[in-house]
């Protein structure tokens, strides 16, 4: 990790002085270091290939960001570095997404390293950052769901002028995965052969606006588009409505998807409806949820990220087949109800059926499993440290089914 912090370091002091730095610059700058232990063990019942994806490994995330020179125009610079290493693995068990591994060989790597700058101007309320970007929108969403997020290439503005209105823009290239270094082409998410997996493309373009209409009521829109893969309109409210003792919550999203220029991953023709509420009182949560997708295919979404629909969450599969039909009930616990804040536990089910695949003739069908127990140390020596196990059982009648269990430690440690 020494190498990369004083990679970082450097690179925003040279970024100061290259600018004629302003106290503002270095006073407003701030840095800090996520450590990540992560275990992850998927164990297939049946099938051929594999029989476990068990990995164990170590990572650490150098985030460090600058304040913006004086002037109308304020300039600055922020720097990301990670690092990996392999705990436990081998080539019997590598592809959990922890580590890179040999493509031939299965081997995993012993360690890995990646670092990006990302150049940033800000007017009034309005702020572009351009170079290695970690989007986390509705139609770029990517999740820390192992031991790295992935990456991208591109530009992104964010503009915050009308009050209650936030307006997004960006344009990306490439994307770095989570279990890689090296940039590479856009594809589209292709598990059970929903799309042409080679198909690839260098240009992702989107627009978006949250608009809050009042503190209760949010409203989203969205377009994508994957140059030559896919276009995607996305629509979403978020509404809190007080009701009893505690307060419902109401979370409705719309995706209306099409193959876009030449097709390269053959026809796309979706349209996916999910809605979940969520009864929220004390410490309780209660929450269910339907979706239905329509059209001839899956839900398209960028290979490497997570999909924003309401079974996000889930460790398994995204639900998001062609004319699939999916329930969900989930249920969350706060401790801190009963004098233990800071502990969390989750259950959740999730059935999904009607899934139309060449091998299941519009009967298939899939279902999760799943519990979470979440622990943040409050106070003392540790006082930020989290801890998290989550374990879920998949079962489905169109691929292997599957056991995985999951183990993180997270502590961040502010520098500055």
């Amino acid at each position: 990790m020494g190498a990369i912090t004083h990679r970082v370091t450097m690179a925003l002091l040279a970024a100061g002085l290259s600018t004629g730095a302003s106290a503002a610059f270095v006073e407003d700058s701030s840095a800090n270091l996520q450590m990540r232990n992560f275990y992850f063990d998927r164990d297939f019942h049946d099938g051929p290939g594999q029989s476990q994806a068990q990995e164990w490994a170590q990572g650490f995330i150098l985030r460090m960001k600058s304040g913006f020179t004086d002037g109308p125009v304020g300039f600055g610079l922020d720097a990301t570095g990670m690092a990996g290493y392999k705990l436990d693995s081998g080539p019997g068990r590598s592809g959990s997404g922890l580590l890179p591994r040999d493509p031939q060989t299965k081997e995993p790597a012993d360690e890995y390293s990646k670092f990006g700058l990302a150049a940033k101007a800000r007017f009034s309320a309005t702020e572009l950052q351009s170079g290695t970007l970690q989007p986390m929108l509705p139609v770029i969403l990517g999740v820390p769901s192992r031991l790295f997020p992935p990456l991208f290439r591109g530009t992104y503005l964010r503009s915050q002028e009308v009050e209650g209105l936030t307006l997004h823009a960006g344009h990306m290239d490439r994307i770095k995965l989570r279990d890689s270094t090296d940039y590479e082409p856009m594809r589209i998410s292709s598990p059970n052969g929903r799309f042409k997996a080679s198909a690839e493309s260098n240009s992702f373009n989107f627009v978006g606006a949250d608009y809050a209409f009042s503190e209760n009521l949010t409203g989203t829109y969205y377009y994508a588009q994957l140059n030559d893969l896919y276009r995607q309109h996305y629509l979403a409210l978020l509404h809190y409505q007080p009701l009893g003792p505690g307060k419902l919550k109401s979370d409705l999203r719309f995706f209306d998807s099409s193959e876009q220029g030449s097709a390269r991953a053959g026809r796309v023709d979706n349209r996916t409806a999910n809605a979940m509420f969520t009864y929220l009182w004390g410490a309780h949560s209660l929450g269910v949820a339907y979706m239905h997708l329509s059209g001839d295919t899956a839900l398209p979404y960028l290979a490497g990220t997570d999909v924003n629909v309401n079974t996000e969450g889930a460790l398994t599969s995204e639900f998001v087949n062609p004319h699939e039909r999916t329930w969900q009930v989930r249920y969350d616990y706060d401790f801190a109800g009963l004098g233990i804040p800071g502990l969390r536990a989750m259950g959740r089910y999730i059935r999904g059926s009607d899934i139309d695949l060449p091998i299941t003739n519009g009967s298939g069908k899939e279902r999760e499993a799943g519990v979470e127990l979440a622990y943040v140390i409050q106070s003392g020596t540790f006082k930020g440290l989290g801890m998290r196990v989550r374990q879920a059982s998949y079962r489905n009648d169109f691929s292997r089914d599957f056991d995985e269990t999951r183990v993180n430690l997270d502590y961040t440690l502010s520098l500055w």
